[in-house]
This record gives C-alpha cells, sequence and structure tokens, in this order.
C-alpha cells in the first residue's frame, strides 16, 4: 500500500503566526485549543505522523484540520457544535411526563404503591402509551428539566384560633414599633434536654464522618431550660431548671422583672398551660407585666424560635455530652459567646405573605 503524500497548511504570515501562537497560549476551549497546536505544527514543518504521535489524534483528524485551515483560515479553528442527535421525546410529551410525575398512583386506580419511584413511572408511561421506551436515567434529566425533583412530604397544622389574625397582628405590632414605655421579651421553653449522642455536622475528610456511640437507655433524667429574648438588645437569658411547671415560669418571669426595673414588659409566648395559670397572671397584672399570647398553633411568630434553632445547631448537635453539667455548660458558653454578638431584633419576616393576610387562609402549605 503506497504511503500517504505529507499534508502540510499553506505559508503563514507573520501576523497569522503571531495569532496562531496566542490561540494556543490563551484558547479556554479545548477543541479550538487542539486545532490551532495541530496547525502551528504543521507550520512549523512538522509531519503527520509526529504531530498524530504527540497530540494522541488519528491521521485523519490532523489531515481534516490542516485542509480546513487551507480553505477556511481561523474559522475552522472554531468548534461548530451541531447540537446532538434531534430530541426522541418532544417538548408536549416532557411537559405531560412532569405533570404525571406529581400525581399519585391512587390517581390512576393503582392501590398497590402510593408513590411513584422512578421505575415504576417509567412503565406507567409505557403502558399508557405516552412513550415507547423511556430509562430511569433519562426520565430523571426530563424531570429535573422540568423541575420536578424529588422531595421529602411535609406536614402544616392549621390554626383554629378564631382571633388568629388579631393576635398575629398585635405581635407584628409590638415586633415593629416597640411600646415606648417598655420592652418586648419573647419566651419559650426548650428540651427536653436529655443526654444523649447528637448527630450533627462538621468538617471532615472525605467518605470519613465522625463517628458517634449508640445508647439506648437516657439516663440521669432531663433539663429544660427555659429562655427569654429581649428584642431591644437582641440578647438571650436563660435558666435550665429539672422542670418547667408554672412555678419555674413564674420564677423565671421575676428574675425578668428584676433586671430591668421600671419598665412595662411585654412578655410574649406560647398557650402553653403553666403560662396561663392563675397565679402567673395574677402575678403578671401585679408587675407590670403584660403577657401577650401567640394564636393557637402560631409558635411560628415567637421570635425566639430561630434562637433556639441556633442554639441546638452550635451548641448541641454532633455533641455526646456525659453529664447536664457538661451539657450546660456547652449551652452557657454558646449563649455569652452569642450575647457578645448580639444585635437588636428588627423587621421580623419583613416579606412574608403573612403581612397581607386579612384573615387566615385556607390552605397555607
Amino acid at each position: 500500500m503506497a504511503r500517504r503524500p505529507e499534508v502540510f497548511v499553506r505559508a503563514l504570515t507573520m501576523e497569522e503566526g503571531r495569532k496562531l501562537q496566542g490561540i494556543t497560549r490563551r484558547a479556554k476551549d479545548p477543541v479550538k485549543l487542539r486545532r490551532a497546536i495541530v496547525v502551528l505544527m504543521s507550520a512549523q514543518g512538522q509531519p503527520t505522523s509526529a504531530i498524530k504521535s504527540l497530540m494522541q489524534v488519528s491521521d485523519d483528524y490532523v489531515r481534516s484540520v490542516v485542509h480546513a485551515f487551507n480553505d477556511r483560515g481561523f474559522d475552522a479553528l472554531d468548534p461548530k457544535w451541531s447540537g446532538g442527535r434531534p430530541r426522541r421525546i418532544g417538548e408536549w410529551v416532557r411537559e405531560r411526563i412532569c405533570l404525571i410525575a406529581r400525581t399519585t398512583p391512587s390517581e390512576w386506580g393503582i392501590t398497590a404503591f402510593s408513590t411513584w419511584s422512578l421505575a415504576k413511572l417509567a412503565a406507567h408511561l409505557e403502558k399508557i402509551g405516552l412513550v415507547t421506551s423511556l430509562s430511569r436515567q433519562h426520565l430523571a434529566r426530563i424531570l429535573k428539566a422540568g423541575g420536578v425533583s424529588w422531595q421529602t412530604t411535609t406536614t402544616w397544622k392549621s390554626s383554629n384560633d378564631p382571633d388568629f389574625i388579631v393576635k398575629m397582628q398585635r405581635i407584628l405590632a409590638l415586633y415593629d414599633t416597640p411600646p415606648k414605655d417598655g420592652r418586648v421579651i419573647c419566651v419559650d421553653e426548650f428540651g427536653p434536654l436529655n443526654l444523649q449522642p447528637r448527630k450533627g455536622k462538621a468538617w471532615r475528610p472525605t467518605g470519613h464522618p465522625a463517628r458517634l456511640r449508640v445508647t439506648y437507655h437516657r439516663n440521669d433524667g432531663v433539663r429544660h431550660l427555659l429562655g427569654a429574648l429581649d428584642l431591644a438588645t437582641g440578647r438571650l437569658y436563660y435558666r435550665i431548671r429539672h422542670r418547667k411547671r408554672w412555678r419555674e415560669f413564674l420564677s423565671f418571669l421575676k428574675s425578668l422583672r428584676e433586671r430591668w426595673p421600671g419598665e412595662r414588659l411585654y412578655v410574649v409566648c406560647d398557650n402553653y398551660s403553666p403560662h396561663k395559670r392563675a397565679e402567673v397572671k395574677a402575678w403578671a397584672a401585679a408587675n407590670d407585666v403584660e403577657l401577650v399570647f401567640l394564636p393557637t398553633y402560631g409558635s411560628w411568630l415567637n421570635w425566639i424560635e430561630s434562637e433556639f434553632a441556633a442554639l441546638r445547631y452550635f451548641a448541641l448537635n454532633g455533641t455526646d455530652h456525659r453529664s447536664h453539667d457538661e451539657q450546660n455548660t456547652a449551652i452557657g458558653a454558646y449563649i455569652r459567646w452569642r450575647n457578645q454578638h448580639a444585635r437588636p431584633k428588627v423587621s421580623f419576616a419583613a416579606s412574608s405573605p403573612i403581612r397581607s393576610w386579612t384573615s387566615y387562609p385556607a390552605k397555607v402549605a
């Protein structure tokens, strides 16, 4: 078999040579870079065999690049993406697939399972004749492109409080414009605090998560944290007690009263029965403390809830305290650090739809 004749790029001008060299140094597209190197090597007089050996490409690839450059110049270096094979599944079918994925099997008369897996959904789509064959991987790509993802079902407890809007607006008014004659304090209980290994997150080498022991018993009882958030300063105050009865709650209120003498306290709290105890209400009325109760099932309106979430995340998650003293010390250390960085609490749910509610929506989930 006769040897194929060598192919070389046409003679380049000095300006073309400088431009080609610049492309080999700065091109970010790997296709354009590879083509430019092939042309530059050919311009330097290197044969096709040497170029294909160095670039690890075929003989035909080198020849096609050289011929294309000779015919079209630098335009031949730019890749011409064709977009791949035309879609086998049209846009209407894709929209239909995403719509069906958002239904439940029972809506199609299927009672054997309550939710779709990719395999079951693909089989169903084939059964109803929407597609002839569809792999799980392709189905997953279609759903992702259509904005449909695999999500955990969540719950929402609707409030049955007939005065929900009135109570909510009262809370929001205290948050937005605190009364000049006192301060707003958000109070709640956190716990129960038992001794157990708690899952958490930490930076670790890939594939080597931190390990905690497994326990089956909860020894040494539980503790309860009573917390208060001062919106004027953003500082947290707390007490840890063995129980959370009305006596402990009243004692905590008295400590708050002593902290801010001469100011009226507006204490935002939920409807936990110790908060509404007659003795507590009587003491509050006699000591210039107004108990502002949240709407039923409206604990999310209590600003201290987000602070408790941060407390759990930074002080407890990922720990395995062996005594309540050790755990209480960790909680105290976090709260001291947090209070050193505290800022006044302003703009509660400023852009939330709750600001426009005039009645409790029938469906808020």
